[in-house]
């Protein structure tokens, strides 16, 4: 029911408008075409809104709650009904959209999208996790580089080695898998639909991971300033950059592994507040917001690139 919430009612840190940036960005792709092209038009439209219909259904099955079959009795049936719901729900959108892909009848574009769902599926097995499926942070390392993470325009598997430990390089990675590279292959579809070269679908490609990173930042920034009491990821750049500058935080977390609400969140809040923690994932947010306004600019300058802008820095 959570989840079901927060797509549909939400908050200021949820609303972001993944299939009107790919439509913009068709639009920008548009302005640089002699020859306009009603069919190209209406398949740049589908893409964004199977781009959508992807990400909702990901997000649906990430609901699922975890009900092992020794605790399972009449308190529990609700919330295995519930389970039902959500995976038809998803399954019915992820279905969809896979058919609407297939529709389009672009194998480039399949393969394309494709890589991006088997980010997805990766994403869900990456690093340790709790019996919920809650994603935990790697355990801190010393003395390490706080290195930039290169994504990579080739549809081949993210290279992982060295990750975890590493506050901004295990962040960049978990926030890929989980949906910037879905945002970035959207993009690059936009771009082949379009005609476009191999390297202005680079140049999409780059614009919509570092765009869905930016705003993954400002949400985890938000989800830790504001005055909530609700559960914060314990993945989230905040906590791993002050696992990186108290290590001791982590025997806490070592504590809750078996279930992360164990977790006392308001205590490792003020924890974290009192690192710098907080101004990392704003230079993080400022760094990715950045580098998604060069990309964007370098694709095109017209009012759809203005607009564009505009919805980076929407946070």
């Amino acid at each position: 029911m959570q989840t079901a919430k927060n797509i549909l009612y939400g908050d200021k840190s949820n609303l972001q408008p993944w299939g009107l940036i790919i439509l913009l960005l068709s639009k920008c792709a548009r302005a640089n075409q002699r020859i306009q092209n009603k069919t190209i038009e209406e398949n740049q439209r589908v893409l964004a809104e199977l781009t959508e219909m992807i990400r909702t259904g990901h997000l649906i099955h990430k609901g699922v709650v975890n009900v092992p079959f020794a605790k399972r009795s009449k308190d529990t049936e609700s919330a295995i009904f519930g389970n039902k719901i959500a995976i038809l729900l998803g399954d019915y959108l992820l279905v969809t959209a896979n058919g609407m892909l297939a529709g389009l009848k672009n194998q480039d574009l399949s393969y394309i999208i494709s890589s991006a769902l088997r980010d997805l599926s990766e994403g869900e097995f990456f690093g340790e996790r709790d019996e919920q499926n809650m994603p935990l942070p790697g355990k801190p390392k010393r003395n390490i580089a706080n290195d930039v993470y290169d994504l990579n325009f080739d549809t081949t598997c993210l290279e992982i080695e060295d990750v975890l430990g590493n506050p901004r390089r295990e962040w960049t990675v978990r926030a890929v898998f989980n949906g910037a590279s879905l945002l970035g292959r959207g993009c690059q579809g936009v771009m082949l639909l379009s005609k476009q070269s191999r390297e202005m679908q680079n140049y999409a490609y780059h614009f919509g991971c570092h765009l869905g990173l930016a705003w993954q930042a400002a949400t985890e920034l938000q989800q830790l300033t504001s005055d909530s009491k609700e559960q914060f990821s314990l993945a989230s750049a905040p906590v791993l950059y002050a696992l990186e500058e108290n290590p001791e935080l982590y025997k806490v977390i070592e504590q809750a592994k078996g279930d992360v609400k164990d977790v006392d969140y308001e205590d490792m809040k003020f924890n974290i507040l009192k690192t710098d923690a907080v101004e990392k994932t704003q230079a993080l947010y400022d760094d990715h917001a950045e580098q998604a306004t060069k990309f964007v600019e370098s694709i095109g300058q017209n009012e759809s690139t203005d607009m564009i802008k505009k919805l980076i820095n929407t946070y």
